[in-house]
């Protein structure tokens, strides 16, 4: 039986008592349940959604900007996870638990307002893959124009913190 999954959810992996984060958790019955999944060759990671209207900000019909920050930050711990399971020379299968990332620093530049009504496209690669810290840049994208860019800087923690 072949274990290895390329649907498998990065944020499906994670220890049983880091699933309920409101943005990503899968355990989180409220939450929003951003999900987040390794490219083919594994040098991006990629989450799409498209958000509810009730996120709306300041500019009507467009998402408020701590809702961009969430999910990038969100994306970014995943895809962090997963630049240093690769690293490794891991693949994501049903039995993974992957080592879990935390947000140490964000950093957003909005470009343009982001529709509510389109499907919004979140692209990230690592810049550096450390011992305990991972950095990642991701691109929002929706209807084919960059909306966002974030950088952030992403440490690993223990299973019991």
């Amino acid at each position: 039986m072949n274990k290895e999954n390329k649907n498998i959810a990065i944020q499906e992996t994670y220890g049983e008592r880091f699933q309920y984060c409101w943005g990503c958790g899968p355990k989180n019955h409220e939450g929003m349940h951003l999900k987040s999944y390794p490219s083919e060759d594994g040098r991006e990671c990629i989450a799409k959604v498209t958000p509810d209207s009730v996120y709306t900000g300041g500019v009507p019909a467009n998402l408020f900007g701590g809702m961009i920050a969430m999910i990038f930050d969100c994306h970014g711990t995943a895809s962090a996870a997963w630049f240093k399971h690769h690293d490794l020379g891991l693949e994501l299968t049903e039995d993974t638990v992957i080592g879990r990332f935390i947000t140490a620093r964000l950093e957003v530049d909005f470009k343009k307002p982001t529709p509510m009504d389109v499907e919004i496209t979140v692209r990230a690669t690592a810049e550096e893959i450390g011992e305990r810290k991972v950095i990642v840049n991701m691109v929002m994208e929706a209807d084919g124009e960059v909306r966002a860019k974030a950088r952030m800087v992403a440490v690993g923690v223990k299973d019991n913190m």
